[in-house]
């Protein structure tokens, strides 16, 4: 999904369907005031999920390029000149800014967007299935009353994920805008100069990357269940256990369809799956290689 903003982006924001409040102040419908209790499963593999948060943060930081990085921070600095009505030192700084952006095309001239900077954005959703499918139902019946704004304060908490969103620089137009405004600049058209910097920097593009965190809780309480289903003969406490995690990812898959985080289609031979799970570990029964079905599908899940 890509779309241009303003380049000021918060670095985390967390949500909470327990925390949406109506106009009045009140809560809205059947939101509860006070986010839900999450299961033991999700508790336990939440260090799981920082840690492979931070991974992919760490991924997207080494994607970013230096010279795009550069090229920003030489157009704010040309901006803060014009200001400062030093315009020689303007002209400098574009002209560095111009040379980065030569040098990122001259490498890879196909290459449309040169990522500046990432952001990883959280949302979480501290609610029941049953409670999110009734501010859903309520929401869909706010639409057809035409209580279009009611309806969007309820739904717009509905989302479990991670975002990782990237401020990119459009090579097919930064360039070519920063050449233009140097004539500005010797023409004495600050005013304009400075309005034409300032559009650059605030239309960078944003792209955003969307990672589920029901299919992520999913995955790591597969993994607790298949170390354990795949031990020989476990203790009580193992298989209740074990137990516990089909049953967290069975709740995370069913979270996912609920919140909409693909179609249908994508859902049901997951359920299938977890059921047969369930089948195959019951009463102590251990079988290597019994979860590689689910594995695949979850990773299909969101093509990651």
């Amino acid at each position: 999904m890509q779309q241009s903003l303003n380049r000021n982006i918060s670095c985390a924001v967390l949500f909470s369907i327990g925390l949406m409040l109506s106009p009045s102040g009140g809560a809205i419908g059947s939101v509860p005031p006070r986010a839900e209790p999450q299961g033991q499963a999700n508790r336990s593999v939440q260090p799981e999920i920082d840690k492979r948060t931070a991974e992919m943060s760490l991924e997207k930081q080494g994607q970013l390029i230096a010279e795009a990085q550069s090229a920003v921070a030489e157009t704010e600095r040309a901006l803060r000149a014009l200001n400062e009505k030093k315009n020689s030192e303007a002209l400098d700084a574009l002209a560095v800014a111009t040379g980065k952006l030569e040098l990122i095309l001259a490498r890879n001239p196909k290459l449309a967007l040169a990522p500046v900077r990432t952001d990883v954005i959280t949302h979480d959703l501290f609610a029941k299935i049953d409670t999110v499918k009734a501010a859903v139902n309520e929401a869909r019946d706010l639409l057809v009353d035409g209580e279009i704004q009611k309806a969007r304060q309820l739904i717009e908490g509905l989302g479990s994920e991670i975002e990782y969103r990237t401020l990119n620089i459009p090579l097919a137009t930064y360039p070519a805008a920063i050449k233009s405004i140097t004539p500005l600049i010797d023409a004495g058209k600050i005013d304009e100069a400075k309005a034409a910097l300032q559009t650059m920097l605030n239309t960078l593009v944003i792209t955003t990357e969307v990672v589920p965190l029901p299919k992520l809780r999913a995955e790591e309480q597969i993994k607790a269940a298949q170390a354990l289903a795949d031990k020989k003969g476990r203790t009580k406490e193992e298989d209740d256990k074990l137990a516990q995690s089909i049953q967290g990812a069975r709740e995370q898959i069913r979270m996912g369809e609920t919140l909409g985080y693909g179609s249908k289609q994508d859902y049901k031979p997951m359920h299938q799956q977890i059921d047969e799970i369930e089948k195959r570990s019951a009463g102590g029964k251990s079988e290597l290689g019994w979860v590689d079905k689910i594995k695949r599908q979850l990773a299909q899940w969101t093509g990651r």
